[in-house]
């Protein structure tokens, strides 16, 4: 059966090392990722050294499994390779645009998948942190990235040392779109919500913010819309100091 059925995600991890080999063959692995124009627009930057993963924790709101795993990896949109590489051949690159920096994330993320993948057929655990692109200069600053690269995801890594429940899941029914897309109506979304909501943990996730429904839990706690305009305002600010914005 496939281990997509079974993944979780992990947030805390024993103290089990993870091999350079093993990292590697599986960073290596993933190469053979679908890329836009085979150019590969991605790099990886891989922490293991305590100190620098103190100075990431603040960047990642201080979640613990920043400092505790054994490896924190920073997925990164790099377009300077590929201009490097076109400068040093008498070639003229046109990289440093909103395109560009599109092109090099949607790279990268399929990149980090499929490592995350690969990694949990192995038995690692990983954790996503969305994170990454919510305070990027302070990543970009640690690291010490260079024009047009540019961190779009970061994933802890180690051997799981925690047998978490799976997350829910919405219907297949209310992603798929025949053809065309289809709007949807108040009785689809009932539908499509109504195990989500019923779930007893997410009950109490609206008992203790002292919310009404689920939604107003993300709405107003979690991803409010004043978060989301200033951590916006950060973001294309950082793209600009990197060169994907003019």
């Amino acid at each position: 059966m496939n281990s997509l059925n079974h993944r979780k995600t992990i947030r805390k991890y024993s103290l089990r090392e993870v091999s350079n080999d093993l990292l590697n063959r599986l960073l290596e692995l993933s190469e053979r990722t679908p890329t836009m124009g085979n150019l590969q627009l991605y790099s990886v930057v891989v922490t293991r050294d305590a100190q620098m993963k103190e100075k990431l924790s603040p960047a990642h709101f201080n979640q613990p499994m920043v400092r505790k795993a054994p490896v924190v990896l920073t997925f990164c949109a790099d377009f300077r390779r590929t201009t490097d590489w076109a400068n040093q051949r008498q070639a003229h690159p046109g990289y440093n645009n909103l395109l560009s920096f599109i092109n090099a994330a949607t790279d990268t993320l399929l990149y980090c998948q499929t490592f995350c993948n690969l990694a949990e057929e192995e038995g690692l655990g990983t954790c996503f942190l969305g994170t990454t692109v919510y305070m990027p200069q302070m990543i970009i600053d640690t690291l010490r990235l260079p024009q047009l690269v540019f961190p779009v995801a970061t994933i802890t890594l180690g051997w799981p040392d925690e047998d978490p429940a799976q997350p829910d899941r919405l219907p297949l029914q209310s992603i798929i779109h025949e053809e065309t897309y289809h709007d949807y109506s108040p009785e689809m979304i009932d539908d499509f919500y109504r195990e989500k909501e019923a779930l007893p943990e997410n009950q109490h996730f609206v008992e203790i913010n002292q919310k009404q429904t689920l939604a107003q839990v993300f709405t107003d706690i979690r991803y409010t819309r004043k978060d989301n305009e200033a951590l916006s305002a950060t973001l294309m600010e950082a793209l600009r100091h990197q060169g994907f914005i003019q």
